[in-house]
């Protein structure tokens, strides 16, 4: 009896703590309704205006590669870092065991020995399985390695903040932006009925923008008590014909009042004309971006959002992610799932002008939560790759409909409802 009064009493204990945690932190203050009106896509000063309001950086780089398929994308990040001269910059947020995770140590220690600088930062959440013996084996070959964020007791909270940028720099000349982890599940080895690869995404940048992403990591870097020598810093190495302009969204370490990634969602939302093309794999969009999108729906905007079906890596998420359906469905806005397995692109296509991809969700952990990191840019071959990614996937997905939406399981509504309390943290 004792030991259940004991149990009661530190379960409320815990209980008033969440509560006064989200109290504290401004969670049931009401949200302003506010507008946003005049921004088009086509106009000479769009990039500037969406950088002054994003706290983003405008600069300029090229596409030069483009992927879809999960193998090439993991090939390509491999033969980049085995082409390193002097250096490899490597952030991630998920890395687990497997084959993917023994191939990028086997490239990364192999170029370490040979004297390239390697230096690999991983979220301490997201690599959390990951064995020590793994990270003393990538030390012993002179690889630099740290954690963003590891828990500490003297500030649990910070535990909540990840690292969820994908980030490869070579040589300070090229980098790879998209959203694969280094997992084998990626591969689809993880899928209860058969190994289909996840669908995602991921960009070769080359030009001025590799620079300041440079910086943006070893921002990082420093926060994780690495070392920085910044005559190593190189500005010139990176061609500069051939470009377009290109921002640059950090997202970093946002707030509920403060928050690039946000910004950046909302502010291509409100500059769409014609269509605006959204995928994203968790699809929990606050109240106020729900108004924005059905706002420029009843405008004439062909509004269509692709995200992940049944075969979700995250199947909690899905079911919270359906209850917030209701919304985006009642003002005719498309929801495309995804079907043969895992849909894990993050992308936003604004007319035929813009694109904006990276490791940003359309969710409140990528808005208020995470350390994002998205490029936006108009070059024309990049719009046609990322035109074509949304084509391929729409075509491969069910349209959700409103009778089939209301009909979902008990279970599953149940799992939503409940998960819904926890909106915020997902």
């Amino acid at each position: 009896m004792t030991v259940i009064l004991i149990s009661g009493i530190l379960g409320l204990l815990l209980l008033f703590a969440f509560v006064s945690y989200l109290y504290l932190s401004g969670h049931f203050l009401p949200r302003l309704n506010y507008s946003i009106k005049g921004l088009s896509p086509s106009a000479s000063h769009f990039l500037a205006t969406i950088a002054s309001m994003s706290d983003s950086l405008m600069t300029q780089g090229t596409a030069t590669n483009f992927w879809s398929d999960i193998a090439a994308i993991q090939s390509a990040r491999l033969t980049l870092m085995a082409q390193a001269q002097t250096s490899i910059q490597f952030e991630t947020f998920t890395m687990t065991p497997g084959q993917r995770a023994d191939d990028f140590a086997t490239v990364l220690k192999c170029k370490a020995m040979a004297g390239v600088v390697v230096e690999v930062l991983a979220d301490s959440y997201g690599a959390h399985t990951l064995p020590d013996s793994y990270w003393r084996s990538l030390k012993h070959a002179g690889v630099k390695v740290r954690f963003f964020k590891p828990f500490t007791a003297r500030a649990p909270l910070e535990y909540l903040r990840r690292n969820h940028r994908k980030l490869l720099i070579v040589d300070q000349t090229v980098a790879m932006i998209g959203g694969a982890g280094i997992a084998d599940r990626w591969d689809g080895k993880d899928a209860n009925e058969g190994e289909v690869p996840w669908y995602d995404f991921e960009v070769e940048w080359r030009g001025e923008i590799v620079s300041l992403l440079t910086g943006f990591f070893w921002q990082h870097w420093l926060d994780a008590g690495g070392e920085v020598d910044l005559s190593r810093h190189d500005l010139s190495s990176a061609p500069d014909t051939h470009t377009t302009p290109v921002l640059i969204t950090p997202g970093e370490a946002p707030s509920m009042g403060d928050s690039p990634i946000r910004s950046l969602f909302q502010l291509c939302i409100a500059a769409a004309k014609a269509r605006l093309w959204i995928a994203s794999p968790y699809l929990l969009p606050d109240d106020v971006t729900c108004q924005k999108l059905a706002a420029i729906q009843q405008q004439g905007v062909d509004v269509r959002i692709l995200t992940m079906g049944s075969r979700a890596d995250k199947y909690f998420v899905y079911c919270v992610s359906h209850e917030r359906y209701r919304a985006l469905l009642n003002a005719g806005i498309k929801i495309h799932e995804y079907q043969p397995s895992m849909m894990h692109g993050k992308l936003v296509l604004i007319d035929d002008l813009w694109v904006s991809l990276g490791s940003a969700n359309l969710d409140p952990r990528s808005f208020f939560h995470n350390d994002e990191l998205n490029v936006c840019s108009n070059e024309p071959t990049l719009l046609q790759e990322v035109e074509a990614f949304f084509e391929a996937g729409f075509a491969r997905s069910e349209r959700v409909e409103f009778p089939a939406w209301r009909q979902r399981s008990l279970k599953q509504r149940l799992i939503g409802k409940v998960g819904n309390l926890l909106y915020w943290q997902l």
